[in-house]
C-alpha cells in the first residue's frame, strides 16, 4: 500500500512475471520459517540527503527518529533490538529515484498478470482456505475473489515477498529528502510491529520500498489493519494465510472503504457514437443512462435499467477494452494509483469470481513510442497542465490533460494519446483551459 493511502506504482509487485505456471500451484508449507535478515552493512549516504535535515548526519538523524519512536510508545528494548538493522543503504535510495512505473499496454500487462494460471490459483486458494475467506466476507463484506486477486498480484500467494531487510529500506528512504516524513512514520510503525510481538527485526524481510507480507502492507497499514485471524496471538502476514486473508479484508473494508454487496468492475461493449468526453472515472452516470447511450454487456445483453452509478473506463481508448467501473473501483485506485495496475487487479478479481475473459481489440491499438509520449507530456505542460512527472508513462493526470486537448481540437475525447493529437499540439495553436479546470 502506497504513501498517503495509495500504493507505490512500482514494478516490485510484478516480480513473478517469469515464474512458470507450475510453480504458482505449489501451495506453501504451513507456517514456513520466516526468512532471516543478517544485520546489514551501512553505505555512505549521498551528501544531498542531509539537505532536508538541517545538515544533520545520518547518525544524528537516526537518533532523532529513535527519540520520536520512544515518544510514540516504542520500548527501549525494541530500539536496541532493531538498531543493528537501522543502517543507511544508498542503493535503496537510488532504486527509489530510478523506479519505472507501469508503461505497458493494458492488454499486455493484464495478459501477463491476470493470466489464466493466476486466476486458477486464486480459485484454488479460495477453496483451500474456504473457512477464512467465508469469515472475512461475513465480517468485512469483501468478496473472496477481491482478496485473492491482490494476494496473487502482490506476491503470487506468498512465493515472492521480497528479499531485503525492511528496516534498512525504511530508514534509508526516511533520510532521503524525497518522501522523508512518510518514511520516518513508516520506520516508527515498523518498530511498533516489533514492539507488539508480531515480527522480530530479522524476520522483517520485504520489498525495497519497505512493504511486508503476502499482500505487501506498508508498516503503518500493518499496524492499523493486521488482525490475528488464526488465534495464535500474533499478526503474521508473512507466514499465516489466515492472518493474510483477514488483514487484507480489514484493510480493503475499513482502509479503502469497500461497499458491501456492490460490484467493482465489469467488461462492457461501447458503441462508436458514445459521447467520449463522458468516459472518465470522474464521470458517474446511472446504468440506465449508459444503456440509453447504447452501452451493453460484451455479448449484447442490456445493462440493468437501474440507478446504480458507474463510470466507463477505457484503459486504451475507444478502440481497446471497455469496462464499467463502480464505486468500489476506487478501492483499487487507492491500493495502487497506477491505472494499469488497478484495472488489472479489478479484472483479475472478476475472472476469479467467474467472469469470462475480456474481448481482445478488433485491431491493433496504436501506442505512441516512449519518446513521443514524453514530448506530448512536455507540450501538455507548456499548454498549462500539471501532468506530474514527465516520464513517458500515461498516468491519470496525463490522461486528463489529453482528454482536455482532444476536446479542444474536436477529436474523440477518450483520453488515449494519438499521433494525430501529437501532430496538432506540435503545431502549437491551441491553449488549454487552466489545469485546475480539467483534473
Amino acid at each position: 500500500m502506497n504513501c498517503l493511502g495509495s500504493r507505490l506504482a512500482v514494478v516490485t509487485i510484478a516480480v513473478s512475471f517469469a515464474l512458470p505456471a507450475a510453480a504458482q500451484f505449489a501451495p506453501p508449507p504451513a507456517r514456513p520459517a520466516a526468512p532471516k535478515a543478517t544485520a546489514p552493512k551501512t553505505t555512505a549516504p549521498s551528501p544531498r540527503a542531509a539537505s532536508c535535515h538541517n545538515g544533520a548526519s545520518f547518525d544524528r538523524f537516526l537518533a532523532d527518529v529513535k527519540s520520536q519512536a520512544v515518544a510514540a510508545g516504542v520500548s527501549q528494548r525494541t530500539i536496541s533490538e532493531a538498531s543493528p538493522y537501522l543502517v543507511y543503504d544508498q542503493g535503496i535510495v537510488n532504486r527509489d529515484r530510478g523506479q519505472r512505473v507501469f508503461g505497458q499496454l493494458f492488454t499486455e500487462f493484464a495478459g501477463r498478470m491476470a493470466a489464466p494460471y493466476r486466476m486458477q490459483n486464486g480459485q484454488q486458494h479460495i477453496k483451500q482456505h474456504a473457512a477464512a475467506f467465508a469469515r472475512a466476507e461475513k465480517e468485512y463484506g469483501v468478496p473472496p475473489a477481491v482478496i485473492a486477486a491482490f494476494w496473487g498480484l502482490e506476491s503470487d500467494f506468498g512465493v515472492n515477498m521480497g528479499n531485503l531487510p525492511t528496516l534498512k529500506s525504511l530508514v534509508s528512504l526516511a533520510y532521503d529528502c524525497r518522501r522523508s516524513e512518510m518514511f520516518v512514520n513508516e520506520t516508527i510503525a515498523a518498530l511498533k510491529i516489533i514492539d507488539r510481538g508480531d515480527l522480530t527485526p530479522d524476520e522483517m524481510i520485504g520489498s525495497w520500498a519497505g512493504e511486508l507480507g503476502q499482500t505487501q502492507f506498508l508498516p503503518a497499514h500493518y499496524v492499523n489493519y493486521a488482525v490475528d485471524y488464526d488465534g495464535d496471538g500474533q499478526r503474521d502476514l508473512l507466514r499465516s494465510e489466515d492472518d493474510v486473508i483477514g488483514s487484507t479484508a480489514n484493510y480493503i473494508a475499513n482502509g479503502l472503504k469497500w461497499r458491501r454487496g456492490e460490484p467493482w468492475l465489469e467488461e462492457i461493449k461501447v458503441p462508436q457514437n458514445l459521447p467520449w468526453d463522458q468516459t472518465d472515472l470522474s464521470v458517474q452516470l446511472p446504468r440506465s443512462k449508459w444503456a440509453q447511450f447504447g452501452v451493453t454487456y460484451p455479448d449484447g445483453r442490456p445493462l440493468p435499467n437501474d440507478n446504480l452509478a458507474a463510470s466507463v473506463l477505457l484503459p486504451m481508448g475507444r478502440n481497446g477494452p471497455a469496462f464499467m467501473a463502480y464505486a468500489n473501483f476506487a478501492a483499487y485506485t487507492e491500493w495502487n494509483n497506477s491505472l494499469i495496475y488497478s484495472t488489472t487487479a479489478g479484472y483479475l478479481a472478476s475472472r476469479i469470481a467467474g467472469a469470462a475473459p475480456m474481448r481482445r481489440p478488433a485491431g491493433q491499438v496504436a501506442q505512441l513510442p516512449f519518446n513521443e509520449l514524453k514530448q506530448l507530456q512536455q507540450l501538455l505542460v507548456q499548454a498549462g497542465f500539471d501532468v506530474g512527472k514527465i516520464d513517458g508513462v500515461l498516468g491519470q493526470q496525463s490522461r486528463a490533460a489529453v482528454k482536455a486537448m482532444q476536446i479542444k481540437y474536436g477529436l474523440p475525447a477518450d483520453s488515449w494519446p494519438t499521433a494525430e493529437l501529437l501532430a496538432r499540439m506540435r503545431g502549437g495553436t491551441a491553449q488549454a483551459q487552466p489545469a485546475a479546470m480539467v483534473r
